[in-house]
């Protein structure tokens, strides 16, 4: 299979384009906005040619940006994305399970990355149809493009976020909550969306426990009536809440509630 490195150069820098974290502009109408992608292409292109050399860039600034992006890429998947929230919840069970490193973590963020996927693959198609085809198309310049698949993040953040956090973030920032959520700069949007899939996480998190820490107390309170106080009272328990994790299709049932809470 052929790679297609042009279309992962655009990937890489629509995503950092998408993620404005350091150069995210506030709406247009407030004062002291920060400089948007397109600004700093034009200060790259501006710096990187001259009248007389025409328009390309020189190769060791394409390949500074593109490793650069590559480098970023990582973090900006994964606090952008689906991606936190279900990691955070495959570890809560596997720590509720008292399994120690079954699953192993290898597997644990295998799962978390194909869900992702899954759950994200309409925010990706989106982004395709109205960004990626466009462009590789010659039908829209990169600015253009850069911004559909922002909004299309933004989008999809915006409806994980909690009323709460984004208030929070933008009195922090002493900006007036816009009439359209979509024009709050995706440097507000972006932290307030970490910290609502981190309460987020956590609730799924603790009702997890619940049921497991239920069979841990009946198992030890039976264990302490029984005189069996030396018997550690997970060597009793792991095989039962492994058993009820089975029986009720537990990795099935958290998959499926994972991938529906985000339609």
């Amino acid at each position: 299979m052929v790679f297609r490195f042009p279309k992962l150069i655009f990937i890489t820098l629509a995503i950092l384009a998408a993620a404005e974290l350091a150069f995210g502009q506030v709406a247009n109408n407030t004062t002291g906005s920060m400089p948007s992608i397109g600004d700093l292409i034009t200060v790259i292109d501006k710096a990187a040619t001259s009248k007389t050399e025409g328009k390309d860039w020189s190769t060791p600034i394409k390949l500074v940006i593109i490793f650069t992006g590559l480098a970023i890429l990582p973090s900006l998947l994964v606090m952008m994305t689906s991606f936190t929230r279900i990691v955070i919840v495959l570890s809560f069970i596997r720590r509720a399970l008292t399994t120690q490193s079954i699953p192993p973590t290898i597997a644990i963020m295998g799962l978390a990355m194909f869900l992702t996927l899954f759950t994200m693959a309409p925010t990706f198609s989106k982004i395709n149809t109205d960004a990626i085809g466009p462009y590789l198309a010659n039908k829209i310049d990169f600015d253009t493009a850069a911004t559909r698949a922002k909004d299309s993040f933004k989008e999809f953040m915006l409806r994980q976020c909690r009323q709460a956090d984004l208030t929070l973030f933008l009195q922090m920032a002493k900006v007036e909550p816009p009439a359209n959520p979509m024009d709050v700069g995706m440097h507000i949007v972006t932290p307030a969306f970490i910290i609502s899939e981190f309460r987020t996480s956590f609730e799924i998190g603790c009702l997890l426990f619940i049921p497991f820490l239920v069979i841990d107390m009946v198992i030890a309170s039976v264990l302490l009536s029984a005189g069996m106080m030396m018997l550690p009272p997970v060597m009793v328990s792991l095989p039962l809440k492994l058993i009820l994790f089975i029986l009720v299709d537990g990795w099935g049932l958290l998959a499926k509630s994972l991938s529906l809470g985000f339609k």
